[in-house]
């Protein structure tokens, strides 16, 4: 399949809720079927980063800024994932105009793009209502957890499963609630529960759905 959708144009918005699915469902895409992939949760968490080495300070001017020096290599940081730079994310991207800066630059990489996936909370409603195929992701709380919780354990062996259910309640709670750009699952996307799907269930579904809307725009290749 990948071979045959060398020269078609087709993009995918991908949204859903913390440990849903949708980044690891979405890297599988982006590699069974040559997609290019942009994770938006990394573009907030670059900016973080940057505002924690700026001293916490920063505005329109420094957003401005730092956004038009985001490149893709930079956004593979392990940096982006510590503690800090997870809970000022979260802060920052309730922020408008944050989120317009770096609108601009998730619409580029769609644009640049002929094979292209996009996944993050506000892609299908926001970035690019017009996607060829638009995927929701949800889970439940207790299968989120048990999952997070093997991460989360990977940097801090100390944490408990209460204390990882607390913060994603929280982190859901904040982006379905939040007045700029909240997650919100849109009528014409496919919704995918991977409650009590396998890795490999899940793989098995993505690819059905894909290969459907694929041949559903361009006929059997």
């Amino acid at each position: 399949m990948k071979k045959k959708i060398k020269n078609i144009y087709f993009s995918i918005a991908v949204d859903g809720g913390s440990a849903s699915g949708k980044t690891t469902g979405s890297k599988f895409i982006a590699r069974k079927f040559g997609f290019k992939l942009l994770s938006s949760g990394k573009l907030y968490r670059y900016l973080a980063l940057k505002i924690l080495k700026n001293k916490g300070k920063y505005n329109i001017k420094f957003i401005n800024k730092v956004s038009k020096s985001i490149t893709v290599k930079k956004l593979n940081s392990k940096n982006l994932y510590n503690s800090k730079v997870t809970e000022l994310s979260s802060i920052i991207a309730k922020k408008k105009f944050i989120r317009n800066a770096l609108k601009k630059f998730q619409i580029q990489f769609i644009k640049k793009n002929k094979k292209v996936i996009c996944e993050g909370r506000d892609i299908a409603t926001k970035i690019h209502p017009k996607a060829d195929l638009k995927l929701f992701f949800k889970c439940s709380i207790k299968e989120k957890t048990k999952r997070r919780l093997k991460e989360f354990r990977k940097i801090n062996k100390k944490i408990t499963l209460k204390e990882v259910e607390k913060a994603l309640i929280h982190r859901d709670l904040l982006d379905t609630t939040r007045k700029i750009s909240p997650l919100r699952f849109v009528k014409s996307a496919v919704l995918v529960d991977t409650t009590i799907l396998s890795m490999k269930q899940m793989e098995v579904k993505l690819k059905k759905i894909v290969s459907k809307a694929i041949q559903k725009k361009y006929g059997n290749l």
